[in-house]
């Protein structure tokens, strides 16, 4: 199914995120809401508590975001539950950058345990912070729409199916879902 991405797609490499920080903010800012409103709120939010640079704001530290109250995060266009979130895990133990050094186990395990965070959070970290080839997110709409698309004849797919195929793909998981996402987009 692919093969008919494979031109247009074929100096494609796929963006990951510069800081696992980041990622993690990120995932909760673009849970169940469109891409437009996640851009939004988290331009608003570095705006608000990054740091401003000569040409450019620098993403807001955990320990800024752990020093904020939920009501200053409500006014950037937060949901409440996700405003508890995001300050929650500014104040959590987990280690985001000692994530890398973890198997893909133990990496969704220690996303999970943190509250606001689950499995699509824990499979897009893998994929877009640390570049792990297995990494695939079979929870996220879009690709489950592409997936869908190029292999269940248009049949809506459900996230167990979607994992299934991803299966396929083995080492190659994390690239392909990047291209199916694209290639959604390139062929409408």
């Amino acid at each position: 199914m692919l093969a008919g991405l494979e031109a247009p797609l074929a100096a494609y490499r796929p963006v990951l995120a510069p800081d696992p920080w980041e990622a993690l903010v990120t995932a909760i800012t673009a849970q169940q809401v469109s891409l437009q409103s996640a851009f939004a709120i988290r331009a608003r939010f570095v705006d608000r508590f990054g740091e401003r640079g000569r040409v450019a704001w620098a993403f807001p530290a955990r320990k800024r975001v752990a020093r904020a109250r939920e009501e200053e995060l409500l006014a950037l266009g937060f949901s409440r539950r996700k405003a508890g979130y995001l300050v929650g895990l500014a104040r959590s133990e987990l280690d985001p950058g000692a994530l890398a050094a973890l198997p893909d186990g133990a990496v969704i395990e220690a996303i999970t345990g943190v509250r606001g965070l689950g499995r699509w959070s824990a499979d897009w970290f893998l994929a877009r912070a640390l570049a792990r080839p297995r990494g695939w997110p079979a929870g996220d709409l879009g690709l489950r729409r592409a997936v869908s698309r190029f292999y269940g004849g248009g049949r809506e797919m459900s996230e167990q199916e979607v994992r299934a195929v991803g299966e396929r793909f083995g080492a190659h998981a994390n690239v392909t879902a990047h291209m199916l996402l694209a290639g959604a987009r390139i062929v409408g």
